[in-house]
């Protein structure tokens, strides 16, 4: 290791230190651009503990932090120092910095900086959805580009419950499954009458990818009421609609449902035979 490195490191050190030494004090002054430029310089350090230090100050410190790791996270051209200030702003969930998160979780080179923008923006909550459902709808993002997006929403879950709510009849396929998925979270969280009929009601969904969503979203809500739908699934049309139902009656723990899951013990399908053996075990265990 080079002098210069060790200096680096040296002077690293004592920064962080320092400012740690002001805040416990209350003497930091977050005014102080140079002090702030410097601090967020010092996400870079080839440490990765020393690193971990600067973002935990940096989000202590918190949004005054948020334009010094806004210009980061566009403009570093060091590839650890925007890594590190997308998972910092994620500690600070600042609104302001929605339309950079957006732009780095679109355009970004490195898959780490743009999952961990996709991160920031889910812990941003709120401010973050209108953005995330129009990523959802466009024709031109990619799949996986929408899987990170479609994650967000579902972790904003219940704060994002009435766009979704709106965006239920939206006339992208990506959209409406996304909305699905989330409101199966909104439901696990605030167990509501609404978000719980919706799920029940996607069961009849003309497209196969929502009901099958639907399926799966009830079998983490503890919604009697869905059983005799969910029952009523097992003779989907579609084979993964099917499958996710057999799965969800048997997270229900409700013994009513062996009789109709024992039915297909004889079914042509393996796949089908072997996920109600397994989800009758499991309600036999659960009792």
């Amino acid at each position: 290791m080079d002098n210069l490195v060790l200096e680096i490191q040296s002077a690293n050190d004592l920064l962080i230190q320092r400012v740690n030494d002001q805040i416990s004090l209350g003497t930091f002054d977050h005014n102080d651009r140079q002090l702030m430029i410097k601090l967020v310089e010092g996400l870079g350090d080839p440490r990765g503990l020393v690193r971990l230090r600067f973002a935990e100050t940096l989000g202590e410190i918190g949004e005054p932090a948020t334009t010094f790791l806004m210009e980061a996270l566009s403009n570093d051209r060091d590839v650890v120092v925007r890594r590190a200030a997308a998972k910092t702003l994620t500690i600070i969930a600042d609104p302001k910095a929605v339309p950079t998160l957006i732009d780095s979780f679109l355009n970004d080179p490195d898959t780490v900086v743009r999952s961990s923008s996709a991160g920031a923006l889910a812990r941003t909550g709120e401010a973050s959805v209108t953005a995330l459902l129009e990523i959802l709808a466009s024709p031109d993002r990619p799949q996986d580009t929408k899987g990170h997006a479609a994650w967000a929403l579902a972790f904003i879950g219940s704060e994002a419950s009435e766009y979704l709510y709106q965006a239920l009849n939206s006339e992208s396929l990506d959209v409406r499954c996304a909305v699905i998925g989330a409101l199966g979270h909104v439901a696990q969280e605030q167990s509501d009458e609404k978000s719980c009929s919706i799920l029940v009601s996607a069961l009849t969904d003309p497209e196969a990818i929502i009901r099958t969503e639907a399926a799966a979203a009830l079998g983490q809500v503890d919604y009697p009421a869905a059983t005799p739908h969910l029952i009523l699934a097992l003779q989907d049309s579609d084979l993964d609609v099917r499958k996710a139902a057999i799965n969800s009656l048997g997270k229900t723990g409700n013994s009513s449902v062996i009789e109709p899951l024992q039915e297909l013990l004889n079914n042509e399908q393996e796949v089908l035979r072997v996920l109600a053996r397994l989800a009758i075990a499991q309600i036999n265990r659960q009792n």
